[in-house]
């Protein structure tokens, strides 16, 4: 029987039952948004996303958009920039990735597409055969531009698609609390609808690997 060491409060027979029973996450989502704008209604998708992750899984918010230089075929190589390595060691950890993005000009930011550059090539931390979805927050028919080249970059990525992730779920402004989440029932169950589909390919996924 292991004896407590110095300094350590014995846990009670509760309390190890009780930690016994917590799930530790099975997967990680990484979640990326498209716009630098503060208090981007993407950015509440993420945010309010975060919140909806089942009890099996975690998920983060990818925040050095703004940080990444302009991709260069020269600099793609080791040692990689700061910013970078960053970007694809978040890569590396995530089961599956979620997008949000805005449109601008007919189509994706540049700062967002010049990230998605940085994720192309096979490379480690690349976003080939990783299962992604994406959030379209605009207004009905709006924003098409963006998740039309959204796919289209996606599908050169080798990335996996998951249609039942991908969604539009349009959140006018006022359905954004004072907390910076979307309190409207109704949109947070279609992102919820969303989440748990990536969730479900990743297990998917891993059983699809262990039949091989």
């Amino acid at each position: 029987m292991r004896h407590p060491d110095v300094g350590e409060v014995p846990r009670s027979p509760t309390e190890i039952d009780m930690a016994d029973q917590i799930p530790s996450p099975s997967c990680s989502i990484l979640l990326i948004g498209g716009s630098l704008r503060a208090n981007s209604v993407n950015t509440a998708v993420l945010q309010t996303a975060r919140t909806l992750i089942p009890a099996n899984a975690e998920a983060g918010i990818y925040a050095g958009l703004s940080g990444l230089p302009h991709f260069n075929p020269d600099l793609d190589r080791d040692p990689l920039l700061q910013a970078v390595g960053r970007l694809r060691a978040e890569l590396r950890r995530a089961d599956a990735v979620l997008f949000s993005t805005p449109e601008y000009a007919g189509s994706l930011p540049g700062s967002f597409k010049n990230l998605l550059d940085w994720t192309i090539g096979g490379v480690d931390g690349s976003l080939y055969r990783v299962p992604v979805g994406w959030v379209n927050p605009a207004a009905h028919g709006r924003a098409k531009g963006a998740y039309d080249a959204l796919h289209t970059v996606l599908t050169m990525a080798g990335a996996d698609i998951w249609p039942p992730a991908c969604i539009a779920a349009p959140v006018p402004r006022d359905a954004i609390g004072a907390d910076g989440l979307i309190a409207d029932a109704a949109i947070t169950d279609v992102i919820r609808g969303a989440v748990k589909a990536l969730v479900d390919r990743i297990a998917e996924r891993r059983r699809e690997s262990k039949a091989l």
